[in-house]
């Protein structure tokens, strides 16, 4: 079984930063270890649909949705299966409940989910 944890939410004033952290742990079936599957964020805006944020894959290539280019940067450490997104010039549409996820099965899927981490960015 995998879990996922996600913290550094909190709020903040607009054009600020904030550094979310997501640390995973167990194993899946496959024995292989965590640091070796692609991981990503999402967020969930009230009213809204979940929407992806970036992810970074084992080789270390990364996407960013447009919304969040060259604000937003993600990384993984290599020691420990854990992910960060570093957030700059926040903005209040940037307000959301974010969420890290686990892609174990490959293409997107997304299996593992964290409980989530709420950023509310104040104008």
């Amino acid at each position: 079984q995998v879990q996922l944890s996600e913290s550094g939410g909190g709020t903040v004033q607009a054009g600020t930063s904030l550094r979310l952290s997501c640390a995973a742990s167990g194993r899946p079936a496959s024995g292989r270890p965590l640091s070796t599957y692609a991981m990503a964020w999402f967020r969930q805006a009230p009213g809204k649909e979940r929407e992806f944020v970036a992810n970074i894959r084992w080789s270390g290539s990364i996407d960013y949705a447009d919304s969040v280019k060259g604000r937003f940067s993600i990384s993984r450490e290599r020691a420990k299966p854990t992910m960060h997104l570093q957030m700059n010039d926040l903005k209040p549409e940037d307000t959301a409940i974010y969420y890290c996820a686990l892609d174990v099965v490959g293409g997107s899927a997304y299996e593992y989910w964290g409980q989530g981490t709420q950023v509310t960015v104040a104008s």
